[in-house]
Formats: structure tokens, C-alpha cells, sequence
């Protein structure tokens, strides 16, 4: 039986199921970014993403109808 958990909240010190885990794929995408790219580089895409959020117009999100 596959175990389901919260992996926000229960994986906050490091992942609880270890090869199990059902984002194993993004965990080692992640790893290979952090090893491959310097902090300036991280520190310039993210000061772009801001950037880019600041420019952009509010998304306005209504509740749907009952």
C-alpha cells in the first residue's frame, strides 16, 4: 500500500520515506540546480521573477457559484 503524507509538513527536517518518496524525480532535479549553479546566478533569477511579478497586473480569483 502506497503511504500518502503531507510532504510540506512532515518532510520539514528532510524527506520521512526516503526512495519511496513520490517526488524522488524533483528532489534530484533540485540537487542538481543547487550543485550546478553559483548563489549569483539564483540571486539574479530571482531578483527577475520579482521583478516580473511586480510588473504584472493583479489576477483577480472569484469564488465560483454555489
Amino acid at each position: 500500500m502506497e503511504q500518502k503524507i503531507n510532504c510540506a509538513e512532515a518532510c520539514i527536517n528532510g524527506c520521512v520515506l526516503g526512495d519511496k518518496c513520490p517526488n524522488i524525480e524533483f528532489k534530484e532535479a533540485t540537487v542538481k540546480f543547487v550543485e550546478e549553479t553559483s548563489l549569483d546566478e539564483m540571486l539574479r533569477i530571482a531578483e527577475e521573477r520579482l521583478q516580473k511579478r511586480i510588473t504584472e497586473p493583479p489576477k483577480w480569483v472569484f469564488p465560483e457559484d454555489p
